[in-house]
């Protein structure tokens, strides 16, 4: 383990556990991966994040506005002065400065990134985490194997696939899973009579309407009442976290989140999307930007050093991306607005080539440059990392075919 994480950010074992400062907690390093990733943790930054102020600085420009660029531990790289974690280490991060997209529409766009669709009337496609599990089923039997932090608003979930592989949400991180113990009014007994008095009831209903929507739910009922009398079920509280852990990562709702998929990563779920919005800065960005960016910089930061330090990097893969970006120039509310043409993501871990920065934007961020990157091209290159057939073609309900990421190309020299 202690040389697995070495390996990938420079992370000596002995950590924040052990009282470490922050800054003995990384040395960036060239990142390289020994597989396919197993689980993937993906920070969706709601709202179209500014590239700009972020992860694409255009230093001297007249769009810059008032973000200052900081050089990271990529030489001649910069990001913004606000993410100084995270350019300490950026050695090990695969930076894409040269996302763009077709549409500038927040629902029109974050479904294309979530599913590399557009969206039809006829049809609801599947989330990449949904994908996932649909080829790989689940890694532990008593967890769900796809869950959404945050906001489930407008989430395309399982989409035609079954209902049992949709996204698992958790509003509240520092809640975890609710309502998962029966009324203190009602004892065990009581509880495993009602449950049998409803299949009693519910089984002439499946007998007279069968379908693959009453088995999927049918089946979901099950693993809920499992997951209840499992000792798994602990893997969604992080009050099992010690105190200076839960302040490494941030009191607030994106450190909580990621702190919380570390631990579900940790028990064997494949897919956990922590959703953190707030960045539709249309009104007075430099007002409310500089909190979101140290909020964002300490969670993703101790993620990825949580992640080294256990030994995680080797097969979990953490992204982060947003819909579009914000326009190169401020407007009369001293706000950006939506801004389709470029913008940013980022990779770490199990299989992406770290240390390096992908594509590039024009001298004032308003367009690509060099190698242009779709939506449908990262989530290929997610797939990839996770080994998923690209090339297959799954059939829907009403018998047209798809492909996982429809037309999207994996960006090779991004993989491991």
């Amino acid at each position: 383990m202690a040389d697995a994480a070495k390996a990938l950010l420079g992370v000596g074992c002995t950590g924040y556990l052990n009282h470490s400062p922050a800054a003995r907690l990384a040395h960036a390093a060239m990142a390289t991966s020994p597989g396919k990733a197993k689980s993937v943790i993906y920070l969706y930054m709601s709202g179209g994040m500014s590239h700009l102020d972020t992860f694409d600085p255009k230093p001297g420009a007249d769009s810059q506005g008032d973000t200052q660029p900081a050089q990271t531990r990529l030489p001649g790289v910069l990001i913004s002065n606000r993410l100084p974690k995270l350019a300490y280490l950026m050695n090990g991060i695969a930076l894409i400065r040269s996302m763009t997209t077709e549409t500038g529409a927040h629902e029109q766009g974050q479904y294309v990134l979530r599913t590399s669709y557009r969206q039809l009337n006829s049809i609801r496609h599947p989330g990449l985490g949904a994908w996932t599990n649909h080829v790989f089923g689940k890694r532990n039997a008593r967890l769900p194997g796809n869950v959404l932090v945050g906001s489930a608003a407008g989430h395309p979930g399982s989409g035609f696939l079954p209902a049992s592989i949709a996204p698992v949400p958790i509003p509240n991180p520092q809640a975890g899973l609710e309502n998962t113990q029966p009324p203190s009014y009602v004892t065990d007994e009581q509880f495993r009579r009602r449950m049998s008095l409803a299949m009693q009831l519910d089984a002439k209903f499946k007998t007279t309407h069968d379908s693959a929507l009453i088995d999927a739910y049918d089946a979901t009922y099950k693993e809920a009442l499992k997951l209840m009398s499992s000792s798994e079920l602990q893997a969604f509280d992080i009050s099992k976290e010690s105190e200076k852990v839960r302040e490494f990562y941030g009191n607030n709702k994106l450190g909580q989140g990621c702190l919380l998929a570390r631990r579900l990563v940790e028990h064997g779920v494949r897919f956990v999307e922590v959703e953190y919005g707030g960045w539709d800065h249309h009104n007075d960005i430099y007002d409310r930007l500089p909190e979101m960016s140290e909020v964002l910089d300490n969670a993703l930061g101790a993620l990825l050093r949580d992640l080294a330090s256990k030994g995680m990097l080797g097969e979990v893969l953490v992204v982060l991306a947003t819909e579009f970006g914000r326009t190169p120039k401020i407007n009369e509310n001293a706000g950006r607005d939506h801004h389709p043409g470029a913008f940013s993501a980022l990779l770490c871990g199990a299989g992406i080539r770290g240390g390096q920065v992908y594509g590039k934007s024009d001298d004032q961020g308003a367009s690509v440059e060099e190698d242009g990157v779709y939506p449908e091209d990262l989530n290929a290159t997610i797939a990839a990392a996770m080994g998923l057939p690209l090339d297959e073609e799954f059939y829907a309900p009403n018998g047209r075919p798809f492909r996982i990421c429809n037309n999207g190309t994996p960006i090779k020299e991004l993989l491991a």
